[in-house]
């Protein structure tokens, strides 16, 4: 049974960090596409960051760019997604999503229907 869950959410003030984590149960992301959205009240998902574990190629919203990173462990069980000058914007609700076939070069909406695997979600709100 795969799981994956999320942690590291929580609040901070405006130009504070977060680092959320997506670890996987029943499952590595050993050459799989693993993938960053969120989700804001009223908005639609939205891609932010994508690494494909295989190579460690990566893709960044622009929104996003110079201030997130994603990352992956050693083990390819854990994704991480390192959030720094975190703005009001940002907050939303933190998904992290994967799938062992498919690794879009971007994160385009209506894209997260390429993922078979996700999380519950971790909430990140930025005061």
């Amino acid at each position: 049974h795969v799981q994956l869950v999320e942690s590291g959410g929580g609040l901070v003030q405006a130009g504070g960090s977060l680092r959320l984590s997506c670890a996987a149960s029943g499952y590595t992301y050993n050459r799989n596409c693993v993938a960053w959205f969120r989700q804001a009240p009223g908005k639609e998902r939205e891609g932010v960051a994508r690494i494909y574990t295989g190579s460690g190629n990566t893709y960044y919203a622009d929104s996003v760019k110079g201030r997130f990173t994603i990352s992956q462990d050693n083990a390819k069980v854990t994704v991480y997604l390192q959030m720094n000058s975190l703005q009001p914007e940002d907050s939303g609700v933190y998904y992290c999503a994967a799938d062992p076939f498919l690794c879009p070069d971007t994160l385009v909406p209506g894209g997260e229907t390429n993922f078979k695997y996700w999380g519950q979600g971790t909430q990140v709100t930025v005061s």
